[in-house]
């Protein structure tokens, strides 16, 4: 009856964990709650499809990750633009040699230097150096390096930030089609036990006359039959109902149950196509943040690929070192001394690993291009698959409403014929629970069709 709801269900939520089912109690409607949520609700508390969209955008753990996500982007590019700022180094050395070489550079270091010092050249003994010192430096030219790695930086907080903006977008929509799953499982739970009861009064009165010898066995079987298939139907609305509170509550971000319920609808609206397919596919491809965040890649890729090339770029660092020599512990200003210098180097032979890295680059490069090229495929073949659902769905529900006029008709009909002696009970049966299929069927094409709209909306793009 609500397979239809159950499939779109399946593609649309983000996450369904049916071991949280298993070890939930049923003494709620549905969901658990956090400790601390972000939003308190208490134990009676009714979410409208607002209130329960605006839950999960504070509680849901996806989004909560590409939050943290984004921040990790910021907290790289704060790694990158370092390079471009002085580093200081505070540092201390001990020394303790009989190497002439050593030892005679210990003593000009110090400022001991005498005649009896070059005497004892060959032969000078231990000496102990202790040297503390401050060095700054400060990245002059890397071959671009710096600069590529920091734009790729920044390009990577828009790229964590539109993937932010995908998960909202499908978290919206997740929230919302199983809002209307639970609603259209009710529907269905109402319309089993509505034909559970008029079945089983029917088979009661029927029972009643076969014993009074007035109606034939078949009448009462075909009742048992007609009121299993009401009782089955029952059980799939309940499972249905017990999966959309499974799939409510991972979607809101709950841990602990807690008893609330969602509002029905005060008025369904009725869903429509807004746009032909190629205006919305065109909306898609310009609108939605998976587009966007593909094409930051692609950026992000060709920077790091300018900043593999800059390898092969002299490099060019000033630096500055302040500090002293003494033969023990602590600082004077006249053993101090300062050395300030450029220093180049360019990288001659590298054992061909800057080669391999700028070829992995350009290969990356590559990736993220078809990654690109893939995106906006599967976006496409999305919008189509939603278009056309959303037409289908749409036809059936005209095609289900009218089925419903005709099944009341039918029923008032077989009615009055039974009155008059002219149809069986069986007959009034069968049109009564055609009746309520029909009924159920519209309930749900309804659902579907509000389902299929919310899915295109999300293909679009429309709530990032």
């Amino acid at each position: 009856m609500l397979r239809i709801t159950q499939n779109k269900l399946a593609l649309g939520l983000i996450s369904i964990t049916l071991s949280s089912y298993l070890s939930a109690g049923e003494d709620f409607v549905f969901g658990q709650a956090s400790e601390e949520p972000a939003v308190k609700i208490s134990a009676a508390q009714v979410f409208t499809l607002d209130q329960a969209i605006d839950y999960a955008l504070d509680n849901n753990p996806d989004l909560q990750i590409a939050i943290e996500r984004i921040k990790q982007a910021e907290a790289r590019l704060g790694i990158a633009l370092a390079a471009f700022y002085p580093q200081i180094t505070a540092r201390a050395s001990y020394e303790h040699s009989n190497n002439p070489a050593q030892v005679f550079a210990m003593i000009v270091a110090q400022r001991d230097f005498d005649a009896s010092a070059m005497q004892n050249i060959n032969s000078p003994g231990y000496r102990q150096n202790f040297r503390p010192e401050i060095i700054g430096t400060l990245s002059l030219f890397r071959g671009g390096q710096d600069y590529q790695k920091s734009r790729a930086a920044e390009l990577g907080i828009d790229a964590a930030d539109f993937e932010r903006s995908s998960v909202k977008n499908a978290l919206v929509e997740a929230v919302t089609v199983s809002y209307y799953a639970y609603l259209a499982a009710q529907e269905a739970l109402k319309v089993a036990q509505d034909s559970i009861y008029a079945i089983s009064s029917e088979l009661k009165q029927t029972t009643l006359r076969y014993e009074a010898g007035t109606t034939l066995k078949s009448e009462v079987l075909s009742l048992d039959v007609k009121l299993a298939e009401a009782k089955e139907a029952e059980i799939r609305a309940v499972n249905s109902i017990a999966l959309s509170k499974t799939s409510i509550t991972n979607l809101l971000g709950l841990e602990n149950p807690e008893t609330f319920t969602v509002a029905a609808a005060s008025r369904l609206t009725r869903p429509r196509l807004t746009a032909p397919f190629d205006e919305l596919l065109s909306l898609a491809l310009t609108e939605r943040p998976e587009v966007m965040a593909a094409a930051r890649q692609v950026e992000i890729s060709e920077r790091e690929l300018k900043a593999e090339l800059g390898a092969y770029l002299p490099k060019a660092d000033a630096f500055v070192s302040y500090g002293q020599n003494s033969q023990s512990p602590g600082f004077s200003g006249q053993k101090d001394n300062v050395t300030v210098g450029v220093a180049v180097e360019m990288n001659l032979f590298s054992g061909f690993s800057t080669k391999q890295r700028v070829s992995a680059a350009q290969r990356k490069v590559k990736e993220m291009r078809e990654v690109e090229r893939k995106t906006r495929l599967a976006i496409e073949q999305e919008v189509k698959t939603a278009f056309l659902r959303l037409e289908e769905a749409l036809a059936r529900l005209r095609v289900t409403e009218a089925s419903v006029l005709a099944a009341e008709e039918a029923l008032r009909l077989v009615n009055e014929e039974r009155r008059a002696g002219m149809a069986t009970v069986t007959r009034y049966i069968e049109s009564e629970v055609a009746r309520n299929k029909a009924q159920s069927n519209s309930i749900a094409a309804h659902y579907d069709a509000l389902s299929a709209e919310i899915a295109l909306k999300k293909a679009v793009g429309d709530w990032k």
